[in-house]
């Protein structure tokens, strides 16, 4: 099964609910490595690495997001994968 890297930018009531914690744990259900971080413009961006099916699988899910999250868009893209991260974590 082919590895692939995913950048996705969320928008949306995305911070103060949660969204980080709740994609971190979601990412590591899914066997997923990459990071996820709040930005200045009130966003959250993300990478995503790992099988095809099961970074699609995040995606959706992303686009939905915990409860207290109102997702109003995500935008995703192939994204060079960064061999230097190992698990998922919280970068910000």
């Amino acid at each position: 099964m082919t590895d692939v890297a995913i950048s996705a930018r969320v928008t949306g009531r995305v911070q103060g609910v949660a969204y980080r914690a709740w994609t971190k744990s979601q990412a590591e259900r899914h066997g997923l490595t990459g990071w996820v971080r709040n930005e200045d413009d009130g966003s959250v961006r993300a990478l995503l690495m790992g099988p095809a099916p099961g970074v699609a699988g995040m995606l959706r899910l992303m686009a939905r997001g915990p409860a207290a999250a109102r997702v109003t868009d995500i935008q995703s893209g192939k994204a060079a994968p960064d061999p230097g991260v190992s698990g998922f974590r919280i970068t910000g």
